[in-house]
């Protein structure tokens, strides 16, 4: 696959993330810079909404409108219009950690990890948050990410980071997880780390690489078949948009890069897009009830 990224907005975010795609706009966080970011691009315009802490993804709400955001301290409901509320501390604040990456299923089942906020105790959990409460599913992890799910909503992925690891569990239909296996373990040099995931409408697993300058497309048999290069070393999560889910939008962060080399890539922190054959899958919405 031979694509051109475009740098659409060059934010220069600290640890860009989390991009999903809602209506005709692509939302996403800068975790370290304690920012919410909207961007649409048909007409170019940027919103930025200022967090009190670190914001670590969004979700979209079923009913009511809004969003569940993930913050250091937990989870909260969040309007662009009224800003923050409280719903529920997941777990003791002594751990340090915080929320990381999420995605939504076809059940409206919010899936999110935690992870530890200094990136050295295997302090993380994922978890599945739906309208019976929030339940861990696996522990054990430094930094967790890239929850996500296969089309047909049999497969469920996710990463351990500093382990280079991507998992591969079997989900049920009551969102229980079994046969977790070593879906992909990533060897492409030792500062290259899987970040987020998506799955395309193929079943197809898009992942980011953290120090990889880029992206890698993976069969469902864990066969790497395709790959994106991005002007930028740290990428962080891609995300389908566009009105026909063929933009793959790509999250990059300046986080951990030195003077010498954001001058060589002043385009680090950006938000990029490129267009792909395969579309993805549609953005669903959180149902706590």
């Amino acid at each position: 696959m031979t694509v051109t990224p475009t740098c659409v907005w060059d934010l220069k975010a600290t640890l860009g993330e989390g991009p999903i795609w809602i209506g005709n706009a692509l939302w996403f966080v800068d975790i370290k810079g304690h920012r919410i970011h909207r961007y649409e691009p048909a007409t170019g315009e940027a919103l930025n909404i200022e967090s009190p802490e670190q914001v670590t993804f969004l979700a979209p709400l079923a009913i009511g409108g809004g969003f569940v955001a993930g913050r250091k301290s937990g989870l909260y409901k969040f309007h662009p219009l009224s800003g923050f509320q409280p719903l529920i501390t997941v777990e003791d604040p002594a751990l340090d950690n915080r929320t990381n990456d999420a995605t939504v299923d076809a059940q409206g089942r919010l899936w999110f990890g935690t992870m530890h906020d200094g990136e050295e105790a295997k302090s993380g959990s994922l978890y599945r948050m739906d309208a019976t409460g929030v339940a861990r599913m696996d522990k054990g992890v430094c930094i967790t990410n890239g929850p996500c799910v296969s089309p047909d909503g049999k497969t469920f992925y996710h990463t351990d980071t500093l382990e280079k690891i991507i998992w591969a569990y079997d989900l049920a239909e009551d969102g229980t997880l079994s046969n977790k296996r070593v879906f992909v373990q990533i060897a492409l040099g030792d500062e290259v780390y899987p970040d987020g995931s998506v799955v395309d409408s193929e079943g197809y697993l898009w992942t980011a690489l953290w120090g990889g300058f880029g992206a890698v497309r993976f069969s469902p048999t864990g066969e790497a078949v395709a790959r994106i290069e991005l002007p930028a070393p740290n990428v962080t999560k891609p995300c389908f948009g566009g009105p026909d889910l063929k933009t793959l939008y790509f999250t990059t962060a300046r986080k951990g890069l030195s003077d010498e080399t954001l001058a060589q890539y002043p385009l680090a922190g950006g938000l990029f897009a490129v267009q792909v054959d395969v579309a993805g899958q549609p953005q669903y919405e959180v149902r706590l009830a």
